[in-house]
């Protein structure tokens, strides 16, 4: 646990400085160029050090369908998602352990899994998924995904009458389950944190985000659900409450410094102000947004507002990738589209401290991760600045976000204890990963969904299409 990275770039105000960081007992002791080595020596030189990203959203288990799902909107494709999802525990774990690996390879130390879960294997769901990552060793944030209406509740009547089956499991059982989940695996000092995660306003009662907030409260864990994505769920919470989504989670309490929200497409100027000022985190998701059609997060203006904002992939059939500094590379140049004022554009330093602190601060761990600081844990990742896709030499921040790199991390560590090195994972088998992950899987072309052609004709009447 004890290493002494030599003579590697660290980013400064303005400029870089060369320096030795001092790791002991998985905490960064020193930063300072010429220091005695503690533990082993790692060569530094011609390499990037960074705070390690977090990928702050996703959903692993999506990673069989990646590459197949149709070109629909948010509420079809749901409905396509949900026909073929693997109900297969061993799936749950090899989709679990490659989105960890893609993660750490694209500069993430954390990941926010919502989980979905395998109706009647809920607890051997979760405990798959966390014996995946405690395996990887990334720092992971299991948050069930959790509902408990069902899927046709999910889109806006419009002027219909429409009757919606009831859910599977009542609120208080599912609420159950998440508190048994806390007992049995939220384990923060040992890199997994469960978290409280209903779906969304669109399939979930209030009864249910109000019994999250509780366990929240009761055993100091994060929050995160997503959040108007589309401009259906905007229209459904005008229906459902008669104010925004936003104002609605507000009143009944969900919104606080531990909150993280996903998405956050369709947001008014008084909304903006609420997650300013409960300190709310947005989770910008720019892929899956263009990918299903759902639009451009306002992300400037949540800046301009002083809310905090951070990174996610997404799930990867709505991506169709882990690749983390893909999502950060989009996520910021895709604003300079929607602000002509340039001095409100996000530069590359930014758009790595929203990836690393800003992703840190939305899991209420910016005192602890997010940045190169002494007594802070080692959450580390070095980028070799020869690679190919990172010459010729300028900046190397901007080359990192800006630019296409790809096989660049060449060493990562997770609280101290090393995960990558020499570009590999060492923790376990990514061929063999592979091999299973081909094994587990087949060629295949268009699907037709079922509870799609059920439900299209009304999703086209009620967005007027």
């Amino acid at each position: 646990m004890n290493f002494t990275i030599q003579n590697a770039l660290i980013a400064g105000e303005d400029d870089y400085t060369t320096v030795d960081v001092q790791v002991v007992e998985g905490i960064i002791s020193a930063i300072a160029p010429g220091l005695d080595v503690v533990g082993e020596a790692i060569e530094g030189k011609n390499k990037l050090l960074l705070p390690g990203f977090v990928n702050a959203h996703t959903h692993s288990s999506e990673m069989w369908q990646r590459g197949i799902m149709s070109m629909f909107p948010l509420e079809l494709w749901l409905a396509e998602l949900y026909d073929f999802a693997p109900l297969d525990i061993e799936k749950v774990y090899l989709s679990a352990l490659g989105t960890a690996v893609e993660t750490l390879l694209s500069g993430g130390t954390s990941v926010v899994d919502h989980l979905v879960l395998i109706p009647g294997k809920e607890f051997e769901t979760i405990a798959t998924a966390v014996r995946a990552y405690k395996e990887v060793g990334i720092r992971a944030f299991v948050a069930p995904l959790i509902q408990d209406e069902s899927l046709t509740a999910g889109m806006p009547s419009g002027e219909s009458q429409q009757t919606h089956e009831p859910y599977f499991r009542s609120t208080a059982a599912t609420l159950e389950i998440i508190e048994e989940a806390v007992k049995q695996f939220h384990r923060p000092e040992e890199g997994i944190s469960i978290v409280t995660a209903p779906t969304g306003i669109q399939l979930c009662t209030d009864a249910l985000f109000e019994g999250c907030a509780e366990l929240s409260d009761k055993y100091n864990l994060c929050r995160h659900s997503h959040l108007l994505e589309t401009k259906a769920q905007e229209k459904l919470a005008q229906e459902k409450y008669g104010c925004t989504a936003v104002e609605h989670l507000k009143r009944i309490g969900y919104l606080d410094y531990r909150t993280s929200l996903a998405h956050c497409v369709h947001l008014t100027d008084k909304d903006i102000e609420i997650l300013a000022a409960t300190k709310s985190t947005v989770v910008h998701n720019p892929l899956s947004n263009l990918r299903l059609g759902s639009g451009i997060a306002p992300i400037l203006k949540y800046r301009q507002a002083g809310v905090n904002v951070s990174f996610g992939c997404d799930g990867a059939s709505s991506n169709d990738s882990q690749d983390l500094l893909e999502a950060i590379k989009i996520g910021s140049i895709l604003h300079n589209v929607t602000d002509l004022d340039y001095q409100h554009w996000i530069t590359p330093r930014q758009s790595v401290e929203m990836a690393a602190l800003g992703g840190a601060k939305g899991l209420n761990m910016a005192d602890k991760v997010g940045s190169l600081c002494v007594d802070k844990e080692a959450d580390l990742v070095l980028y070799d600045l020869t690679s190919l896709s990172l010459l010729p030499r300028t900046d190397p921040i901007g080359l990192l976000v800006l630019g296409r790199p790809t096989n660049i991390v060449d060493s990562a560590w997770v609280n101290g204890k090393q995960v990558v090195k020499d570009g590999q994972v060492t923790t376990i088998d990514v061929d063999n990963l592979r091999q299973e992950l081909f094994k587990h899987s087949e060629w295949s072309t268009k699907r037709k969904s079922k509870t799609v052609a059920e439900i299209e004709a009304h999703y086209r009447s009620v967005m007027g299409l």
